[in-house]
């Protein structure tokens, strides 16, 4: 690669939300970054693979406290002074749930990143994946890339993984926990229709709030009841205040039993509000395919095959079934799947679903979240309905406000320069941080991490016993640290 630069402070490896906080925020702590990313998009499941109506989700907890901020807030914040997000939305029927959306346009999010990364001078290098780790003993001090132009080592003095599945990690020999092959979450592949006939659906939705799933809107910790839910959607008079739509269970029923529907996912979308008061309906529950090893290419080939099969059955219910949708047409469809679930690195500490459940509390923390835990898809027709259960037994835990990420999840046990960020970070099945917020959270501190070790000429593991200055750095950047300073 003659004539470009082959060493590095920190090099990111993967662009999705977690790569992208990452790198800005390393960037903006004076080091020189290198994000890798295999796609031509930054954006990840954001943009490429999952869920605009679903991305900046969940940003406040069951108190209406903001609770995830710093670089996610400030994205939604530009978006918005340039017409292309809205602002945070929060309906009382889903605010004591933690679970209100605010919008964004995912077009408009990939050309503000880039936009981003060039102001803040982070270098990327795109199409190219990651195929290895340079380690000498048990420190990462580069990684191996192929790209159009070949094979080739890359060097940096710390490493961070936003692979989302944890490959830098595995490369590098780190010890990874995975679930069985039997229980992991399906894997979906997204599409966007266009043409909706609003008024006509949500007089559907008036008349029939019984045909829909509020599971999601149901927090033990929230002053509100099935019966008041139900009551905002016989009232609804702009999609808008639905949020997303998951059910239409007598159609799905009767389509199944005519051969209409398919017995692998359930029927819904989320909302994708667009320039002009446009609103498109985003699917990514209604194609999905189980037992799906994302280390896997073969069995990951044929996830895409039986996801696209589905969508043709999925939009065939949707068009014939479904009042509203006579008209409408899909404009998109997802080029790379949303892998749920993956290997996760064994940290320096595992996060726990029953830490979430207690609403824990360190002196470490790096970042908060308020997502639920132990909520995993099953690939049936009540995917949503059996969210919060693991073989039948019953996972779900629900914190009360807000919990406490702790940094020694970013760091891998027994190898040095390389931290982890994204849905890789160190958790228990039922603590799994897979969602766009939480990325968000993890990334950026990853990236002050790096930062502030390079600086220091430390690895990242030695930031644990001067934690208090990561931390200083992240309150500086905007995010919440600690839940103390909610407000």
């Amino acid at each position: 690669m003659n004539g470009y630069e082959m060493n590095y402070d920190v090099i990111v490896c993967g662009g999705g939300t977690s790569g992208f906080s990452a790198a800005i925020q390393a960037a903006r702590g004076g080091a020189s970054v290198l994000l890798i990313e295999k796609t031509g998009c930054l954006g990840g499941q954001l943009t490429v693979s999952g869920p605009p109506g679903f991305a900046y989700a969940r940003l406040f907890n069951c108190f209406g406290q903001q609770d995830s901020k710093g670089i996610i807030e400030e994205t939604h914040q530009r978006l918005y002074r340039e017409g292309h997000a809205l602002p945070h939305y929060r309906p009382k029927h889903r605010v004591g749930a933690a679970y209100t959306f605010s919008y964004i346009d995912p077009e408009w999010w990939i050309l503000m990143a880039f936009d981003m990364c060039e102001e803040e001078g982070v270098t990327l290098l795109l199409d190219a994946l990651v195929t290895g780790a340079v380690m000498d003993g048990n420190r990462i001090c580069g990684v191996v890339v192929e790209d159009c132009g070949g094979r080739h080592e890359i060097h940096g003095k710390v490493v961070i993984d936003c692979t989302g599945e944890g490959y830098v990690a595995s490369y590098a020999g780190c010890e990874m926990s995975m679930s069985p092959i039997d229980v992991l979450e399906p894997h979906t592949i997204c599409f966007t229709a266009d043409g909706v006939d609003w008024d006509k659906l949500l007089r559907y939705v008036n008349r029939h709030p019984d045909q829909f799933n509020y599971n999601q809107l149901l927090n033990p910790n929230a002053p509100i009841t099935l019966e008041e839910i139900m009551q905002a959607y016989e009232k609804a008079i702009d999609p808008m205040e639905l949020g997303e739509l998951m059910g239409f269970n007598d159609l799905r029923e009767m389509a199944l039993q005519n051969g209409d529907w398919h017995p692998y996912s359930g029927a819904g979308f989320f909302l994708m509000p667009k320039e002009g008061g446009k609103v498109l309906a985003h699917f990514q529950h209604s194609s999905q395919w189980d037992k799906t090893s994302p280390y896997d290419a073969w069995a990951m080939s044929r996830c895409h095959i039986e996801c696209r099969k589905q969508i043709r059955i999925a939009w065939r219910f949707f068009k014939n079934y479904v009042p509203g949708f006579e008209h409408a047409y899909i404009v998109k469809m997802g080029t790379e799947l949303r892998i749920r679930e993956g290997a996760m690195i064994v940290g320096d500490y595992v996060l726990t679903g029953e830490d979430i459940g207690n609403t824990c509390r360190f002196e470490d923390s790096i970042g908060l979240s308020s997502f639920p835990a132990g909520a995993f898809h099953t690939t049936n027709v009540n995917t949503l309905n059996a969210i919060g259960k693991n073989n039948g037994s019953e996972t779900k835990r629900f914190p009360k406000g807000s919990y406490e990420i702790p940094y020694r999840v970013l760091v891998p046990k027994d190898v040095d320069n390389l931290l982890a960020a994204g849905k890789c970070v160190s958790t228990d099945r039922n603590g799994h941080m897979r969602f766009v917020a939480q990325t968000f959270v993890t990334g950026q501190a990853a990236g002050a991490a790096a930062a502030l070790a390079v600086k220091k000429g430390c690895t990242p593991r030695e930031i644990e016993t001067c934690v208090g200055e990561l931390q200083e750095i992240l309150k500086t950047s905007g995010a919440v640290v600690f839940a103390k300073d909610l407000k």
